[in-house]
């Protein structure tokens, strides 16, 4: 299944779900792509906003669009998704539970079929996207997660808002992975990360993926086919525009 995490507060953009774009707000443009995977695979697919806001709640009612709601004080996106699936959804005995991060409007329901063929013929308890990047201009935006990617087996070593992994002799490192806020996790993984206290890597970089690194729970990932552009500031809507056209 695909739970989608939304809230309406946000530092550094408040209000995201709802900003517009392309006669859309965000969130409901990314419920309409995610739920695309329907027509692609034949399998039992639910997908669903858990939210904790009246606005978002009553804005994707209005369209149709499945919402849920979990008002717990949660500390991320994922435990937000664990609870929504645990009260409404566990009695159907999904595999696996996709996390897709409601500020990733280029995903695509492809990217989601993909992810999830990959994660189910592998034996890594999670499975996430990388990009990989040759333009190195924004290598140090902390708002840029990268991957420590190893390309052999496709298994992530570590998450950093760093510039990781470190060239230090210089011109070795050719190309580095930005990471994509999806995650697909078998519904064990899900249940073992959520009982867990924050780790204190995970509260240093405010990285929820480095509670499963540290947990011991593998990470594997897909490289992405195509352009990725999470909106984490205003002015990233227009560069999502300009992908769209």
């Amino acid at each position: 299944m695909v739970l989608i995490p939304a809230r309406y507060d946000s530092s550094r953009f408040p209000g995201k779900p709802l900003a517009t774009f392309a006669n859309n707000s965000m969130i409901s443009h990314v419920y309409e792509r995610a739920a695309s995977i329907k027509h692609l695979i034949e399998a039992d697919i639910e997908v669903a906003v858990v939210t904790d806001d009246d606005r978002i709640e009553k804005h994707l009612q209005e369209k149709g669009q499945n919402v849920v709601r979990v008002d717990d004080p949660v500390e991320s996106g994922t435990e937000r998704i664990y609870l929504a699936w645990k009260r409404h959804f566990k009695e159907r005995s999904f595999d696996f539970i996709i996390n897709v991060q409601g500020d990733e409007p280029l995903l695509e329901g492809t990217d989601l079929q993909e992810l999830l063929e990959f994660h189910n013929k592998s034996v890594f308890d999670i499975a996430t996207i990388v990009a990989e990047k040759s333009d190195f201009s924004d290598f140090g935006d902390p708002n840029r997660v990268k991957a420590v990617y190893e390309k052999g087996d496709g298994r992530c070593h570590y998450f950093s808002r760093a510039s990781v992994p470190h060239d230090r002799d210089g011109g070795l490192l050719k190309s580095w992975y930005l990471h994509i806020g999806v995650y697909c996790y078998r519904a064990d993984a899900l249940e073992g990360f959520c009982k867990n206290p924050v780790s204190e890597l995970e509260r240093i970089e405010k990285l929820e993926q480095l509670r499963a690194l540290g947990l011991g729970l593998s990470i594997g990932a897909i490289v992405a086919k195509h352009e990725f552009i999470g909106v984490d500031l205003p002015e990233d809507i227009k560069k999502v525009e300009g992908v769209l056209g």
